[in-house]
């Protein structure tokens, strides 16, 4: 048998204690903790409907919020080439999602605080969605939910080209 000195033994002695309290401190800080909040946000109804934003949309993007309202205006020049939002065959829009040429159906989402996004299927701000910044009926403003996505793409700026046609019109 291994016989320690009394120095030795008072030395494990002590580390074992510390060891003890460490875990002790460890298991009360995780009790107190709170469990975290859902990863995602509830669905709730959008602030419109999927038709309204149906039509011809002049479109540009700016990276500086001070170059909104130039960006609006070269939006609206740019209704000679209007980008087309149609109504998707189960009722969503179809729209672009971010480095996809095809486009692809998008769901309007409500989430709490009177937000709406524009994405695929799935919860509210997912990582594919656009966040609606304003809309108006005449001016659509949305702005990716990826911080990486938006640094290359910016806020997107939608301005509607003459008045709102009729979803025939509009090729669904």
């Amino acid at each position: 048998m291994l016989k320690l000195s009394t120095g030795a033994a008072a030395l494990i002695a002590a580390l074992a204690l510390a060891g003890c309290a460490s875990v002790h401190g460890l298991v009360q800080q995780q009790a107190a903790t709170p469990p975290p909040e859902p990863a995602f946000l509830p669905t709730l109804p959008p602030a419109f409907q999927s038709e309204e934003i149906v039509g011809r949309w002049g479109f540009a993007a700016y990276h500086k919020e001070g170059d909104r309202g130039r960006t609006e205006a070269a939006a609206k020049a740019q209704c000679n080439n209007p980008y087309v939002i149609r109504l998707g065959p189960t009722g969503g829009v179809m729209m672009h999602l971010a480095d996809d040429a095809k486009a692809s159906e998008l769901r309007l989402k409500g989430a709490p605080g009177g937000k709406t996004y524009v994405g695929p299927e799935g919860p509210p701000a997912g990582p594919q969605d656009r966040e609606v910044v304003t809309f108006d009926g005449r001016v659509l403003v949305l702005r990716w939910t990826d911080a990486e996505v938006t640094s290359r793409y910016g806020t997107s700026v939608y301005v509607r080209c003459g008045a709102r046609t009729s979803r025939n019109e509009e090729g669904r």
